[in-house]
């Protein structure tokens, strides 16, 4: 990132609202529509870290996340938090969020049927200089205390190797989850509809 874009991410108006977890060193707001050009810089640095995108690539994803994103946090798809230091509020450091998507209602226990809602963790990313200081701790607290409020019946994320002992000790556990990675290397509807003799 030039350094003219990073001043650019900490130019942010007055008036944002701080959440209810605060440490004495950070504060959680909520992201509005015009956070879209950070959150989706930190989604491209993400997966530049794991070694998922590089070159052109990176600035596709970053585009492409952000228009996604405008869209997202005004329909309210896309719920996200920023963590500013409580000194430099200007200054955003890290970010999650959660993107929301209906499913079909679904048993939490025995007696319990959920309402259909899930909430998918995403972009968690902390600036490397603001690493190893329990930012991600305080917006994945902030994500779960909001779920409760909201009734979502449940949180999804995909964890890095670095990020999984922090979704661990916030009661995160592995699930039986599979994914099929090959889908865009099949034509459309190839793998679906069989070959009829005409």
């Amino acid at each position: 990132m030039k350094e003219s874009e990073a001043r650019q991410h900490r130019r942010h108006e007055d008036g944002y609202p701080v959440q209810q977890i605060a440490s004495d060193t950070f504060q959680i707001r909520r992201a509005i529509a015009q956070d879209a050009d950070i959150i989706s810089w930190h989604r491209a640095r993400m997966f530049q870290d794991m070694g998922d995108v590089s070159g052109d690539a990176f600035e596709i994803l970053r585009a492409k996340a952000r228009t996604r994103l405008e869209q997202w946090i005004d329909n309210r798809n896309y719920i996200g938090w920023l963590a500013t230091p409580v000194d430099e509020p200007e200054m955003i450091v890290a970010g999650a969020g959660v993107q929301l998507q209906p499913i079909l209602p679904r048993p939490l226990d025995v007696s319990t049927i959920g309402e259909g809602r899930q909430g998918t963790i995403v972009n968690v990313f902390n600036e490397p200089q603001w690493r190893q200081r329990g930012i991600a701790g305080l917006l994945i607290k902030e994500i779960i205390i909001w779920s409760k409020n909201e009734q979502i019946d449940r949180l999804t994320l995909h964890a890095s190797d670095g990020g999984r002992s922090i979704y661990e000790k916030l009661g995160f556990v592995a699930s039986n989850e599979m994914r099929f990675v090959g889908v865009s290397q099949f034509l459309p509807f190839q793998f679906l509809i069989p070959s009829v003799a005409r």
